[in-house]
């Protein structure tokens, strides 16, 4: 699929939320646009309309047309989403990035970004967690595929 074309994941089609179909959406993306009634999300690569939204319990609870199966992946075109602001990331950006000390070590690859109570985390393929701090996180270059990180957070690997 093309760059304009890809998709990219914004939640996940949770347990239902009354008997018209609704639910809840699980780890939706904080832009709360993309879920507009009337706006074309991608359930498992099929697109669906947001046909009503709401909030229960500070969650959001989203119907959509055709309803979709529970832990159906919700998902917007990348063309879709605004550009991030100086020094932000969506985190399909960082996925699959190569992750370097300061010096050169290798650490991995970025398998996932996983929410944290105090930051978020990086998870990579050789089994490294390093948080995503300042203190951490010297430079993110997508052009060039890589995370600089501070040495002393990896010392086990």
């Amino acid at each position: 699929m093309s760059a304009e074309g890809e998709l990219v994941p914004v939640g996940r089609a949770g347990r239902p939320h009354g008997l018209d179909g609704s639910f809840v959406v699980e780890r939706p993306s904080a832009n709360e646009q993309l879920f507009e009634p009337g706006a074309t999300l991608y359930a498992d690569r099929v697109a669906v309309t947001v046909a009503g939204r709401k909030r229960s319990g500070g969650r959001l609870v989203l119907r959509v047309e055709p309803p979709v199966r529970r832990g159906a992946e919700l998902a917007v075109p990348r063309s879709a989403l605004p550009e991030p602001e100086p020094d932000s990331y969506y985190v399909f950006q960082l996925r699959g990035l190569e992750v370097v000390e300061e010096g050169g070590r290798q650490l991995g690859a970025v398998r996932e970004v996983v929410p944290g109570v105090a930051n978020d985390v990086l998870e990579l393929d050789s089994g490294v967690a390093l948080p995503m701090h300042e203190e951490c996180i010297r430079r993110i270059d997508l052009t060039a595929g890589t995370i600089v990180v501070a040495s002393g957070f990896a010392n086990d690997h």
